[in-house]
C-alpha cells in the first residue's frame, strides 16, 4: 500500500514540468518550439530561465526520493522511476513533457551521489565527442545523447557505489522517451532535454 502511494506521489510530482509551467506563465506554451526542459527552455527564455526550470525538476527528483526513504526506504527506485515518468508524460500537460534528465539527477542526487557525479562526468565529457561527430546527422541535443550513452556505462559505478536500481528505474523511463521522440519529433524540434 505505502509503495502504490509512493509510486503515485512521485507521478504527480513528477508531471509538475517546470517549462511548461514557466512558459505558460509567460503567455506561451514551451513545447509548441521545443522540449520543456532546461536546454529547451534555454533556447526559448534564456540561462536564468534554464536555471530556474532545471532547479526546480531536479527538486522534485530530490523530494520524490526523500519521499520514499520516509516511506517506503527499500524502494526509492520507484519513486525514481515515477518522477521520471511523470516528467516525460505528465497528467497535467496530455502527457507531453521533457527527456527525464533533470528529474533522475535530482532523484540519484538524493539515492546515489557517488553514482551520480561518475555518471555526469562521463556524459560531460562525451558532448564535446558526440557534437563534432553526430549531432549534424541526427539533429538531437547532444544532452539526451550523452545521457543515453553515460547511464549504461554509470551501471558499472553503480554496482560499486550503489543505485543500480535507481539508475535502471529512470534510465529506462528515459530510454522510452528518446525513442519516442526520435520517432515523433517535437514541432519545430531544435534538441531538447
Amino acid at each position: 500500500m505505502l509503495s502504490a502511494l509512493v509510486a503515485l506521489l512521485s507521478y504527480l510530482l513528477g508531471s509538475l514540468v517546470m517549462g511548461v509551467l514557466y512558459s505558460r506563465r509567460r503567455g506561451a506554451d514551451i513545447r509548441a518550439h521545443d522540449l520543456p526542459g532546461g536546454s529547451g527552455t534555454y533556447r526559448q527564455y534564456g540561462r536564468r530561465a534554464a536555471i530556474l526550470v532545471g532547479a526546480g525538476d531536479i527538486l522534485k527528483g530530490v523530494l520524490a526520493v526523500l519521499l520514499a526513504r520516509w516511506l517506503v526506504p527499500e524502494m526509492t527506485w520507484l519513486a525514481t522511476l515515477f518522477v521520471v515518468l511523470g516528467h516525460c508524460y505528465p497528467l497535467y500537460f496530455r502527457f507531453r513533457g521533457g527527456a527525464g534528465i533533470a528529474p533522475l539527477l535530482g532523484a540519484l542526487l538524493a539515492a546515489a551521489p557517488v553514482t551520480l557525479l561518475g555518471t555526469l562526468a562521463l556524459a560531460l565529457a562525451l558532448i564535446p565527442l558526440y557534437r563534432a561527430t553526430l549531432q549534424p546527422a541526427l539533429q538531437l541535443n547532444a544532452v539526451p545523447f550523452a545521457t543515453a550513452v553515460a547511464v549504461p556505462l554509470g551501471l558499472l559505478l553503480a554496482l560499486r557505489c550503489g543505485g543500480v536500481a535507481d539508475l535502471l528505474a529512470g534510465g529506462a523511463v528515459m530510454a522510452v522517451r528518446a525513442a519516442h521522440l526520435l520517432a515523433f519529433p517535437v514541432v519545430a524540434r531544435r534538441g531538447g532535454a
